[in-house]
């Protein structure tokens, strides 16, 4: 059974920014997802992300958190995660959920 996009993106609604209670799908910093096959049946996924701010303290931890979060994923031999930061985040990229949790309307 192959993971799709869906499914990654679907696990990595459990992963945070620390500093802001809105997941980072939702936050709009999944920039893409790919895939390789892989033995066994299984694939390697690459993540394309952004932070809300290059200076982001907590990249690594955040890192860390979608490499683990997508390791977890039946169907996944391995995750890479690469962050990026072109093009720039900017708060056009919330979600309609986020900006509701947020209260930007």
């Amino acid at each position: 059974m192959s993971v799709t996009e869906q499914d990654v993106l679907s696990a990595l609604r459990s992963c945070y920014d620390p500093e802001i209670p809105v997941n980072i799908v939702d936050l709009g910093l999944i920039y893409n997802v790919s895939f390789a096959a892989a033995d066994d049946n299984k694939q390697d996924v690459t993540v394309e992300m952004t932070l809300t701010a290059q200076g982001c303290p907590e990249h690594v931890n955040i890192s860390a958190q979608v490499k683990s979060r997508l390791e977890q994923l039946p169907g996944i031999r391995s995750a890479q995660v690469n962050v990026v930061w072109t093009p720039p985040w900017t708060p056009e990229r919330l979600s309609a959920d986020a900006r509701k949790q947020l209260g930007i309307e």
